[in-house]
């Protein structure tokens, strides 16, 4: 019989965001690894920078997170230096899209935001295990996703500033890791504006 707290219990916890501003995207996760309601680490890494104009952002089992950015980044890098020609960020969420499908028997047990910045302007796209593709403006994963969008939805604007964007992610952040008790432990932030990828640790106060 499956109780009321079954997918707490084996779902890893996670609360991740990520959201479009006038120049750039905000790619942010807290550092919290659970097992269900077990702490195993305080200083899990959920957001990765694949290039200087490409970043990802997981909730999910950290092993499967850490093989998703090694898989993205060399095939980002290898067709890159075959073709000599830039991928567009749209056409990087494409390439994992297939990556993640090609794995549905045996899948990726993560949840992807995918975020940069190319000739098209900046763009975010979410991605579920199977590899189902959708763009968006400002999105959020994890057990704390529920909270956490509240505050997108109600705050988020057209063409925010780099600092507003930040600053939003962070406050969406933080108020899901007030009642999620699976998310917690400082954020890491990931800022990609203009070819340059700044990353930043936030601590919870």
């Amino acid at each position: 019989m499956r109780g009321v707290y079954d997918e707490y219990y084996y779902g890893p916890g996670a609360t991740v965001v990520g959201l479009v501003f006038d120049k750039g995207i905000v790619l942010a996760a807290e550092k919290r690894v659970t097992y269900g309601f077990m702490l195993m680490s305080k200083a899990g890494k959920k957001v990765y920078k694949i290039n200087d104009r490409i970043g990802i952002a997981c909730a999910g089992l950290i092993a499967d997170m850490q093989m998703i950015a090694k898989s993205l980044a060399a095939e980002v890098n290898l067709y890159e230096l075959e073709t000599k020609r830039i991928l567009s960020v749209k056409g990087v969420a494409k390439l994992l899209s297939v990556i993640l499908f090609n794995r549905r028997l045996m899948p990726y047990f993560a949840e992807t935001l995918v975020g940069g910045i190319d000739e098209t302007g900046p763009h975010i796209f979410v991605l579920d295990p199977l590899g189902s593709l959708i763009e968006d403006k400002y999105a959020a994963l994890g057990t704390g996703a529920k909270i956490a969008i509240g505050i997108l939805e109600t705050e988020y604007k057209e063409n925010l500033r780099m600092k507003e964007a930040k600053n939003l992610a962070v406050k969406a952040i933080k108020t899901a890791v007030s009642r999620d008790a699976v998310s917690g432990d400082g954020i890491d932030v990931l800022i990609i504006s203009e070819g340059k990828a700044e990353e930043l640790f936030v601590p919870l106060v």
